[in-house]
């Protein structure tokens, strides 16, 4: 199962997929976190971004969802190839070639999540905190998605305590890890 996060930068996604691989962990799950590729991209990110670094996000993204699954049970990705496209939509426009490759790699998702935005983005030594930048990017994201087809559920931003139950039941995985019943064998 690929459970991936998807959303404007500064909305809380890498807490959200921390939170839920400890979840799954404590349910003695096999889970690997494919973390945010952008903030080890060696070119210029955010704003400053070039299409020559968001071919090497989408593509480094990419080859660590595909090494994480060949490797475990549940991968859990702290962003997709749907927002990472949106930071290079924003930069140099819609790609044909990649419009097809994000559409097609989207359909290896098993579930895609988008987390709103609720705060503006905060620095972390790599985060733009444009708010316009911060909006456009969730926008982008919205477009693309309905664009190229690509089914994700909203989290409501107004029910933020309760996104990780939410995540795990629309995922078909159990809230609590399973407990052993000590009262239902008969003591010998």
């Amino acid at each position: 199962m690929k459970i991936a996060f998807i959303g404007s930068h500064g909305v809380g996604k890498t807490t959200l997929c921390y939170d839920l691989a400890a979840r799954l962990k404590r349910q003695d799950r096999a889970v690997d976190l494919v973390k945010e590729v952008a903030r080890a991209c060696p070119l210029p990110i955010n704003r400053e971004t070039t299409l020559q670094a968001q071919a090497w996000i989408l593509h480094t993204q990419i080859a660590h969802e595909i090494a994480a699954a060949a490797q475990t049970e549940i991968v859990i990705c702290d962003r997709s190839v749907l927002d990472n496209y949106a930071y290079l939509v924003h930069q140099s426009g819609r790609q044909p070639a990649y419009d097809a490759l994000v559409q097609s790699w989207a359909g290896t998702y098993d579930r895609l999540f988008k987390v709103p935005i609720i705060d503006a983005p905060t620095f972390d030594g790599k985060r733009d905190l444009s708010q316009a930048f911060q909006h456009d990017i969730d926008g982008l994201i919205d477009e693309l998605a309905a664009d190229l087809r690509v089914a994700c559920q909203s989290l409501d931003p107004t029910a933020r305590d309760g996104w990780l139950d939410a995540v795990l039941m629309t995922s078909g995985l159990p809230l609590h890890p399973p407990q052993i019943d000590l009262f239902s064998a008969s003591i010998r």
